[in-house]
């Protein structure tokens, strides 16, 4: 059998794993979009290309937006790891609750803003539009 301690110290250490991993996400994926808009920039495609769905700004929004997304969904991980694993109070759950629910209106902000659609319609379903649409 493994000891408490043992159990413990291992939930937090992959707990802390994923905290790593999520902060490690968004900076990784903004040094990445900011990177990818630096180079199109320098290559004058920012001109050509502003707008529209294939444009460079677009591009670098749909780029650091699935970063957060990842990130956040990697710290979310972590949260339940520690609540559950480490410090399974009342308190630290209904704490948890509220941070899962805040992380969820985000994630399921950023997805509207990313892909123009609710997460759970499919690619071709648009919301209509309330002024003078079809």
């Amino acid at each position: 059998m493994l000891s408490e301690t043992f159990m413990l110290t291992t939930a937090t250490v992959v707990a802390q794993g994923f905290e790593l991993a999520g902060i490690a996400a968004i900076i990784l994926g903004a040094v990445l979009a900011t990177a990818q808009f630096g180079i199109s920039l320098l290559r004058g495609s920012l001109l050509r290309r502003a707008e529209g769905r294939d444009g460079v700004l677009p591009a670098f929004r749909r780029t650091l937006g699935r970063s957060v997304l990842t990130g956040l969904e990697l710290l979310v991980a972590a949260d339940i790891i520690r609540t559950v694993a480490v410090e399974p109070t009342l308190n630290s759950v209904l704490v948890l609750g509220l941070i899962v629910i805040i992380r969820t209106f985000l994630s399921f902000s950023l997805e509207v803003e990313i892909d123009g659609r609710w997460p759970w319609q499919q690619a071709g379903d648009r919301p209509r539009e309330r002024a003078g649409g079809n």
